[in-house]
């Protein structure tokens, strides 16, 4: 039987009582028809597992209690911190989706020349908390116990300025470097840069290259903006992440 998993933003501890969220609550007892007395597991992004059993449900939320605790090694060696320019519609959704169960690290949405999604400060607040469901909801079903660190909505040229000596590349079809020549450690720490549906412009190719960052070829095709960094990601875990050897 498929382990119902549930992410929880509160402290959780052995022996203590938890009053679910209403949302999770109601998928549980409505949806999946769990009963009074039935098992859960929860996780609250400390990289524990911790199972649960429901003690009595109602509208404003169930009451369970937590039975156990174990560590969850599902993490990546591979630290991967994947800029994503600004996607429209679901597409954003998938790219977060995706990334948060291949392994990524940390998600970063991105501004750049290009970019057509333009958002206000309220659309923007919505947004980031929208996406910080699905990464959790993603977390419930991939099996992660450690939720992606998922950055503010920032300008290119301010997120290359973070890099903090973490090497860099950027997506680009005509680069003379492929992923084969990386040479990297099981345990390094990358930053990956997407661009935006219409690609990076000059100025953009400027700014990544004067924070360091250089060129990547994945291969001899253009792929959208949501389908290049779950495949970068997913070639990088493979050559050398949490798949290699």
């Amino acid at each position: 039987m498929r382990q119902i998993r549930c992410h929880i933003d509160s402290p959780l501890t052995i022996g203590c009582h938890v009053v679910l969220p209403a949302d999770t609550t109601n998928h549980l007892l409505r949806v999946l028809r769990l009963s009074m007395g039935d098992s859960i597991s929860l996780f609250n992004g400390d990289g524990h597992e911790y199972s649960a059993r429901i003690l009595s449900g109602s509208k404003s939320g169930a009451e369970v209690e937590i039975l156990d605790a174990s560590p969850v090694h599902s993490e990546s060696p591979l630290r991967i911190h994947l800029g994503q320019a600004l996607a429209r519609g679901e597409k954003m959704d998938w790219v977060l989706q995706k990334a948060t169960e291949l392994g990524a690290m940390a998600i970063t949405p991105l501004v750049t020349q290009r970019s057509e999604v333009k958002l206000s400060s309220e659309r923007a607040e919505k947004r980031q908390r929208h996406w910080q469901g699905v990464i959790s909801s993603a977390c419930e079903q991939s099996g992660r116990a450690t939720l992606p660190v998922l950055g503010p909505i920032s300008r290119l040229g301010d997120w290359c300025g973070e890099a903090n000596d973490v090497p860099g590349w950027y997506l680009d079809p005509m680069a003379e470097d492929g992923l084969a020549s990386l040479s990297l450690d099981r345990d390094a720490s990358l930053r990956l840069v997407i661009g935006p549906e219409g690609g990076f412009d000059d100025t953009d190719i400027a700014t990544l290259q004067a924070a360091g960052f250089r060129g990547l070829r994945l291969g001899p095709r253009v792929l959208r903006t949501e389908t290049a960094g779950p495949a970068v990601i997913a070639a990088l875990q493979a050559l050398y992440g949490d798949l290699r050897g």
